[in-house]
């Protein structure tokens, strides 16, 4: 694993180390100062070097270098989330800005931190609300004592998310169902890529270590509840969880069970791939006429979902010849125009009704050229947002809450889709 952190500042100098390994030495710090930051690959370079069978993994705050040395084969993800890590734990005891004084006059607390969130190179407890509990230096102050019962129990990582005694006045919870419909159709009208990619966000506000258990239309837990009768459901793909879920029960009855943290968050991430309710269809006719000198553009847009709801921030781009002149466009609504800049016309409306048809049509005039060129034809693109709708048909089935008290929750869901990559070949 790591063998060594280093910060260095930016000529080079180390400004404090900590040595987890004894296969490599201070030493290495030359070869760093000499081949990265004297030769001034940060920012053009991949911020992984191999010198001398050693690797520097590396990242900068303002004029400074964080450095992680490793001469075994380490995932460097992992590594990079320590030096991020760090950095963000270094924010919170020295302040957003900290720079190379703060660092020499916290020299202790910084030692401190280096043995808290490693031991012999291995990453350990990275949680600033737990390590607040018990380095008291710099900015960060205990809210109040701990129990060394509950020290214990937040060291070694048992819920290290969350604290206990907290206490809100009002016990809510807001969920956000977050949704990305990626699309990409052939000039024929055939689908060759169409998937949704979605997250739940959370902002919870309750008080004390409730247990959460929280379910969505997934099909595998529908039909396992009909006694496989046919419902409808979502066949769900490659979720992840933020660390709080249990995995286990998750694996062994797809129930998502979790204590959460305080404040907000990212529960989930998945994607389906299956019976995608697409919001929009849009139908293009693109001609060339006049040898090359005119193009006529005809679109054809219509919203799939339903009459009660509406889109927002609607735009859509429908690319031009590079030699455009000028265009004359006609549309049921909306605002469009020919924007240069973008070699696109730009259809702009601001709110969509679900169920509603809108044409476009356009004549556009080409300037002549001395060497006519085939125009490559980009795709369409479309961007949108529509609340209270998701393309993929995930919906929040229930969120219970369990705790001791036994205290009463208010619940919010909010669902929003949006698009991704999504593209109309012409």
């Amino acid at each position: 694993m790591i063998s060594m952190i280093m910060v260095l500042n930016h000529k080079g100098d180390i400004l404090i180390s900590r040595q987890y390994r004894d296969d490599v030495s201070r030493a290495a710090a030359d070869s760093f100062r000499l081949q990265v930051i004297a030769a001034k690959e940060t920012g053009t370079q991949a911020p992984v070097k191999r010198i001398e069978n050693c690797s520097f993994l590396y990242t900068r705050h303002l004029k400074m270098y964080f450095v992680a040395l490793t001469r075994s084969n380490v995932n460097p993800a992992l590594v990079f989330e320590y030096l991020f890590q760090k950095i963000k734990i270094l924010k919170a005891y020295l302040g957003e800005e900290f720079d190379e004084n703060s660092m020499r006059n916290n020299m202790t607390l910084i030692y401190e931190l280096m043995d808290e969130t490693m031991d012999f190179g291995y990453p350990q407890n990275c949680a600033v609300d737990v390590l607040r509990l018990y380095i008291n230096l710099g900015n960060i102050r205990p809210q109040d004592e701990p129990e060394p019962s509950q020290l214990t129990s937040q060291i070694t990582g048992a819920i290290d998310w969350r604290r206990e005694g907290i206490r809100h006045k009002k016990n809510e919870v807001y969920i956000d169902v977050l949704e990305s419909v990626n699309l990409l159709l052939s000039t024929t009208g055939n689908i060759l890529r169409n998937e949704v990619t979605g997250q739940v966000q959370m902002n919870t506000k309750l008080t004390g270590m409730p247990e959460c258990k929280f379910g969505l239309n997934d099909k595998l837990v529908i039909e396992k509840e009909s006694h496989g009768k046919r419902k409808p459901g979502v066949e769900i793909d490659d979720c992840t969880f933020h660390r709080c879920v249990r995995l286990g029960k998750f694996d062994a009855d797809r129930t998502i069970t979790f204590i959460p943290p305080d404040g907000e968050f990212e529960l989930m991430r998945y994607r389906v791939t299956d019976n995608i309710n697409l919001p929009f269809r849009i139908i293009p006719a693109v001609q060339e006429e006049h040898g090359q000198t005119r193009v006529s553009i005809n679109l054809k847009v219509i919203a799939n979902f339903s009459d009660k709801l509406f889109a927002t921030h609607v735009v859509i781009k429908v690319p031009v010849p590079k030699n455009t002149a000028r265009a004359k466009i006609k549309n049921s609504f909306g605002r469009a125009k020919y924007e240069p800049e973008q070699q696109a016309i730009v259809w702009r409306v601001k709110r969509f009704p679900g169920k509603a048809e809108c044409m476009l049509a356009a004549d556009v005039d080409l300037m002549p050229t001395v060497r006519p060129k085939a125009w490559s034809r980009p795709p369409i693109n479309v961007e949108f947002q529509v609340p209270m709708f998701t393309a993929s048909g995930v919906h929040v089935r229930f969120l219970r809450v369990y705790d001791k008290s036994g205290y009463h929750t208010n619940r919010w869901v909010r669902y929003i889709t949006k698009a991704g990559g999504y593209q109309i070949r012409i």
